[in-house]
Parts: C-alpha cells; sequence; structure tokens
C-alpha cells in the first residue's frame, strides 16, 4: 500500500502537513493544484499551498495559527522563522453556544477497581506515604523502602513516598496550594492506605492540614508528627504502616461501571503529529468515556490560548462559559504579571518536531477532548465535583499539570507524546506515541501506537483496540512509567519563598 505523503487537515486549511520528509523540488496536488517544494521539508512540518503576503494569517486545523513573517511563496516551508503568533494580552469573548450531539451509545461496559468507604474507586491499591513539608522527605522515603522490602508487597500493588520541596517558607496562594493538593493525594482512591507524615514546626501544621482532609477514614488515614516521638519516629512509623498494610492489604478489585472512570487529558514532547494522530485518537475516546456516563480533564491553560473559544463555546451554561474566560485571561495576568509574553510556548522540541507557534500547538492539543460538552470548570487543587469533560487551571509543565489532573481524582493520565518521555505522576501515566518511529524506537516508554493512523489503520478500528487497553490499565495492567518506577510529583509555584 501507497503511504500518503502529505495531509490537508480542514479545507480552508493554507497549508498542508508532510507524512513523510519531503525534497525540495517535489511536487504535490492539493485540491487539483500543483505545488513544488522550495526547501526540503522533515515529517510533521508544514507546506504553504497558497501565496501569502506578509502580515496575512495561515491557516491550519481550520483556523489561523499566526501571521506570515513576509511575503511567502506556494511551496515554502512554513516554521517558527516565518511564521509569528498572533497571540498577546486578555481578550474580551462573547459566548456563542454550540450544542453537538455525539450519538455514540453506551455499550455498559465495566472495570475492576477498588471502591472506597466514600463511594469513589481506585485502579490501583497502594500504601503511601505523604510528607506534610519536605524536610520530612528522607524519613518518609526509608519507611517506604523498609516495609516494601518486609511485606514483600504481597497483596498490594505498591508502597510511594510522594517526596517535595514544599510545606513550609510559602506564602498566600503557593501555600494553599500546596495545602490543596497534598490533601488531594491524601484522599486519593488509588491509595489503600495514608500515612501523613509531619515534622511539627512546618508552616503546613500537621493537626491544622488533617482537619483540611475533612470527613475522611480515620482507620486508612493515620498521622505521625515525628517532633512529637520520644525516641525512633521510624519505629513508630512502621508500627502505624503495619497496620495500615494489614488493612489494605484486604481490598480487593470488583466490577464498577465506566461512569466511575476519570482519566486526565495531557500532551508533551508534541510534534506535528500530535494534532493528527494521537490527540484525536485520545479525543475519540474522552467522547466515548463521556458517553459511558464516564470523566475526562484537560487542563495546561497556555496550551488552550488560540483555541480558546472552542471551549468556551462548548461550555453547557453561561457560568460555566464565564468560569472558562478567568481560566483563560487569569493565565494571561499570569504571565504578563512577570513581563512575559502570553505566546511564547513551543518548546525547541515542539518547533523541531514542526510545531510553530502556540496556536499551532494549542489547535493541535485540544484535540485530546474531543468534541463533548464542557460540564465543568476547576481551578487548581480542586477535587471533580461533576462527570463529564472538565476544565483544569494548571500550566502546561509536564509533572506540574500531571500532577494537577491526578490531584483532582483522575486515576489515570493518557499522556501523548511525539518526542517521547519516560516520566510519571502519582498515578499510571500511559504514553501514546504520536508517531510509529518513537513507538518501536522507545518501547520502554511508549504503551500505545497512534502512529497507524496515518499508515492505513482507520480510526473506528483503533479506537476499540485503545479503549480496550485503558480498561486493561484500570483492571491492573502496569503502564511503562509504573514498571520503570518512573513516579513523582510536583506542585505549582508562583509566588515568594522565605
Amino acid at each position: 500500500m501507497k503511504l500518503q505523503t502529505f495531509l490537508k487537515i480542514n479545507p480552508a486549511d493554507t497549508v498542508v502537513v508532510c507524512l513523510q520528509p519531503m525534497k525540495q523540488g517535489d511536487t504535490i496536488t492539493v485540491d487539483g493544484n500543483n505545488v513544488t517544494l522550495l526547501q526540503d521539508t522533515p515529517a510533521g512540518h508544514k507546506v504553504l499551498i497558497t501565496d501569502t503576503r506578509q502580515g496575512d494569517n495561515i491557516i491550519k486545523y481550520g483556523y489561523p495559527i499566526g501571521h506570515a513573517r513576509e511575503d511567502l511563496k506556494a511551496g515554502e516551508w512554513v516554521n517558527e522563522n516565518n511564521l509569528k503568533t498572533n497571540l498577546e494580552g486578555t481578550l474580551s469573548y462573547e459566548y456563542h453556544p454550540v450544542d453537538e450531539k455525539l450519538n455514540i451509545a453506551n455499550e455498559h461496559r465495566t472495570f475492576r477497581g477498588y471502591v472506597r468507604k466514600n463511594g469513589e474507586v481506585g485502579i490501583r491499591n497502594e500504601v503511601w506515604i505523604v510528607p506534610t513539608v519536605g524536610c520530612v522527605n528522607g524519613i518518609a522515603e526509608r519507611l517506604a523502602a523498609q516495609l516494601e522490602k518486609e511485606t514483600g508487597l504481597e497483596g498490594i500493588d505498591a508502597v510511594h513516598a510522594w517526596h517535595h520541596n514544599y510545606g513550609c517558607s510559602q506564602l498566600s496562594g503557593d501555600h494553599e496550594n500546596t495545602r490543596k493538593v497534598l490533601r488531594d493525594i491524601v484522599l486519593h482512591p488509588n491509595a489503600g492506605a495514608v500515612l501523613v507524615l509531619g515534622l511539627g514546626c512546618e508552616n503546613n501544621q500537621p493537626d491544622d492540614f488533617m482537619q483540611l482532609l475533612g470527613d475522611y477514614d480515620r482507620q486508612r488515614i493515620r498521622l505521625l508528627v515525628t517532633q512529637k516521638v520520644k525516641g525512633d519516629e521510624v519505629e513508630e512509623g512502621m508500627r502505624l504502616l503495619r497496620e495500615l498494610y494489614a488493612l489494605a492489604k484486604q481490598d480487593r478489585r470488583e466490577d464498577c461501571p465506566l461512569s466511575k472512570l476519570r482519566v486526565g487529558l495531557k500532551c508533551g514532547g508534541s510534534d506535528g503529529f500530535s494534532g493528527i494522530t494521537a490527540n484525536p485518537l485520545v479525543g475519540e475516546f474522552s467522547d466515548w468515556l463521556v458517553a459511558q456516563g464516564g470523566t475526562s480533564v484537560l487542563t495546561e491553560v497556555p496550551e488552550m490560548f488560540g483555541a480558546e473559544t472552542i471551549l468556551m463555546n462548548r461550555c453547557e451554561t453561561p457560568e460555566l462559559f464565564d468560569k472558562t474566560v478567568s481560566l483563560i485571561n487569569n493565565f494571561k495576568e499570569y504571565f504578563l504579571s512577570h513581563g512575559e509574553p502570553v505566546g511564547e510556548n513551543p518548546s525547541p522540541g515542539n518547533k523541531a518536531g514542526g510545531i510553530s507557534t502556540l496556536e499551532d500547538k494549542a489547535l493541535g492539543c485540544t484535540q485530546k477532548c474531543g468534541r463533548a460538552p464542557v460540564s465543568g470548570v476547576l481551578e487548581y487543587g480542586d477535587r471533580l465535583q461533576a462527570n463529564g469533560l472538565n476544565l483544569l487551571s494548571a500550566p502546561g509543565n509536564d509533572l506540574v499539570a500531571a500532577t494537577a489532573l491526578a490531584s483532582c481524582g483522575c486515576q489515570i493520565v493518557l499522556f501523548t507524546t511525539g518526542r517521547g518521555t519516560p516520566f510519571g505522576t502519582f498515578i499510571p501515566t500511559m504514553k501514546i506515541s504520536t508517531n510509529s518511529t518513537l513507538f518501536h524506537n522507545k518501547p520502554n516508554w511508549i504503551d500505545f501506537n497512534a502512529g497507524e493512523l496515518v499508515e492505513g489503520t482507520p480510526m473506528n478500528e483503533l479506537l476499540p483496540r485503545f479503549a480496550d487497553k485503558i480498561i486493561a490499565v484500570a483492571n491492573g495492567e502496569l503502564t511503562r512509567n509504573e514498571e520503570n518506577g518512573y513516579r513523582e510529583i510536583s506542585i505549582f509555584k508562583n509566588g515568594v519563598t522565605l
């Protein structure tokens, strides 16, 4: 089968994307017109298909991705050197609601999860140690290693200490962000039992922190303040952990409806194929999961800039529209308050992979959330309240954003990537490659290959396999980051450190 060499994504586009490396002098036929390439152009990159004047918009995905820095001819390789973002400060928006019917049947499928006392469902049954302050990280990690050695993990999935740098020497917003994210971790259903480990003199006072948890399971969540222990705090910590372990290892998986599944939507190390393969695949899954009554969460607010009106007009109510406007403009104000331009986003790896502006990135990034209506908007550190598609305030940084998705209550993160990355947050972090080369080069990083979509596999064949893979992970199959032991957290910081 002869593979397609280029793709015009939307009929209105003034560029096509090369699906294979192309040479200067190659000729392609687009909409009946012959276009001769004026430069060698790598796979994933854009070729202009119509002459464009300086200042005129260049269109991809049916929307502007910036404007030409100079007069350009059809056949030019379009990249960050000749394309400039249109983005600048905050904007005013109008609500033009779009009510798109998905027409996806509820298949009444289930997964095997751990039902917690409060009705939430975990897809892992782990024992966690959560420090209230970074000063006790070493003790937490020593306790985790000792419990794992002592028990051999019999009857549970893992033991982890979630070390971080914070819990003291922070003010106002940063301090509250730390407290909220640590609270969210302690309450996460993927943990069968949790030891909260405090020092005693930190700003994040242990007793006050425990009150922040609300009506928690006092059998499964315990507190140890190390300064209050007379003698060996490790010995006392092990005593509590043995009790917690004995409870957690009694838990068993049971059938749960897909309405209990919550997935985070994330991309990182994106390339020119992200908006063609992996992100649309994740978007189709997101719509399918929402139709089953489940929940998906899109974050990376700076990577919505340029595509934000698409999300705003999908909000179910004017109130959600207003919250989304605040989500976008507040993050722009954050950039501007630090003297940074709102459009300076694509990384060197993004640009090398074919992404030239933030609009180019955003229009591909937001495809991860499909076409479902927006049913919830969350601030950073908030916990999920509404089923369906939610938007979450967090930056684009991979580890900070993935931690935020896990913190709001997602049991798994679906992470698309064109360049590859090994990391994982404190829940399973499933990597989906945008291209087959990455999938074959990094099988120890990548869980699923969406590159097949440009190699002849239709979406309606790949989507069921993808859904089966995600359900298998929910049932206990390990992701690559879990197999490798690459798991950590990162908390958003904005202000002063004392």
